[in-house]
């Protein structure tokens, strides 16, 4: 059975710690797909503990390895709740030699992947659909005979599947050309990916909608993890709802490859300033919040939505929101489920043609709510902070965050937080 957490932080809301953030997410799962793709010519440093990671190396460590001849068998390759896994496996997995059964949760079976298996289908893969045409289970064998080094994308959909593509193209015999078709969203993300690659000596072009990447061997090297810009968005918000907040977070590179790391521009309109330091980055409450009408697009950075909806409803404003459509098929409808949480505290998000409207005038603080988390990490820590201003925050399902953040509820603790197991 699953434990609640039971959140709450007595006494004057002045918050001054130094917080370890675990490796980026992100980084890493490229990092190890990169690695197994120049058979660990690429070493990979400061590996994250989330479980995604944790999940996708021990895929990576337990495949046979592509000397022996397959069996007619099919490995089961199960990545529980994983996605990024799931994408980044489903190309791997056709460029490797053996038989294949790609699967996962419940969740995850109703979590599209049909834009990019169709993809490799072009490219030649041989990939059908165990259960329901566009979702996983993917059967799938390989190496796959490459018919052609073109394929269309959409770019709206999920970055995760371009980027799939590109780790794989320069093992291609023909290497590979993606045309995106339409804006690209989340962009940073393919920007990660096609940076980490050239660290490793792979390079690209990128003209116009279209990047190629020809034949070429990974260089020997390392990809040291930064850590993770996600994860540092939640103590963003908690110097946010604070008080007074002085917070270090060491090892943190204010230039990042991680389009997250866009929460330090947009925290500036909550007052809260970013400064380097020897070991990192510091962030204090300057307590200059500010009254804005700007519509913030969050399409490079969708994973910051969760917790900038939630200060700004926090903080009374009633903000807009766009670049939010990838939102729905993440672990849970992150739309419907904000819209069914920010209800305990008398907010609506509501949408009107892909902008989404915070309406705080009826904002009030009960003295105890329950937040469910929808089997979403993100869930649990984008609200938990909302113990500064409620005396007591139940986060639903409190294991939920170790698929991105493990230590959350203790760094929480380290901070002042109190935090109780509730059976």
């Amino acid at each position: 059975m699953s434990k609640n957490a039971l959140v709450s932080f007595k006494g004057t809301k002045n918050i001054n710690t130094e917080i370890q953030l675990t490796g980026s997410k992100s980084e890493c799962n490229r990092a190890l797909i990169i690695s197994a793709l120049s058979k660990k010519l690429v070493k990979v440093e400061n590996l994250s503990n989330a479980a995604d990671t944790v999940t996708l190396d021990g895929i990576l460590n337990t495949l046979k390895e592509d000397t022996e001849i397959p069996s007619q068998d099919s490995q089961l390759v199960d990545v529980g709740p994983a996605g990024t896994a799931m994408r980044f496996l489903s190309a791997y997995l056709s460029a490797k030699n053996g038989n294949f059964l790609l699967t996962g949760t419940e969740r995850m079976k109703q979590r599209p992947i049909g834009i990019l298996a169709e993809a490799l289908k072009t490219l030649g893969a041989d990939i059908s659909y165990a259960e329901s045409d566009g979702f996983p289970p993917l059967n799938i064998t390989g190496p796959f005979n490459q018919k052609t080094a073109v394929v269309n994308i959409k770019g709206d959909i999920s970055s995760q599947y371009i980027s799939a593509l590109l780790m794989i193209a320069p093992t291609l015999p023909q290497g590979l050309t993606l045309e995106i078709e339409g804006e690209l969203t989340s962009k940073p993300y393919v920007d990660m990916t096609l940076d980490m690659l050239a660290e490793v000596g792979i390079q690209h072009s990128w003209t116009g909608n279209y990047i190629s990447i020809e034949p070429q061997p990974f260089t020997a090297g390392t990809l040291v993890v930064e850590p993770d810009w996600s994860a540092a968005s939640y103590w963003y918000s908690i110097a946010a709802l604070a008080d007074e907040a002085e917070i270090s977070l060491p090892a943190l590179k204010e230039k990042s490859l991680q389009g997250d790391s866009q929460i330090q521009k947009i925290m500036k309109i909550f007052g809260i300033a970013t400064s380097n330091t020897e070991s990192g980055i510091s962030i204090s409450n300057l307590g200059l919040s500010l009254d804005t009408n700007q519509v913030l697009d969050l399409k490079t950075c969708p994973d910051l939505a969760q917790t900038i909806i939630v200060i700004a409803a926090a903080l009374g404003k009633n903000m807009s929101f766009t670049g939010l459509e990838t939102l729905k098929i993440k672990e849970t409808d992150r739309i419907a489920a904000l819209q069914n949480e920010l209800s305990k505290i008398g907010v609506t998000l509501t949408e009107d043609h892909l902008v989404y409207t915070l309406n705080t005038d009826e904002l009030h603080f009960p003295e105890k709510i329950t937040i469910h988390t929808y089997e979403d990490h993100r869930m649990a820590m984008a609200f938990a902070p909302l113990a500064l201003l409620i005396n007591e925050v139940e986060i639903e399902d409190m294991q939920v965050v170790e698929k991105s953040y493990p230590y959350y509820w203790e760094d929480l603790k380290k901070a002042g937080f109190s935090v109780e197991e509730q059976g």
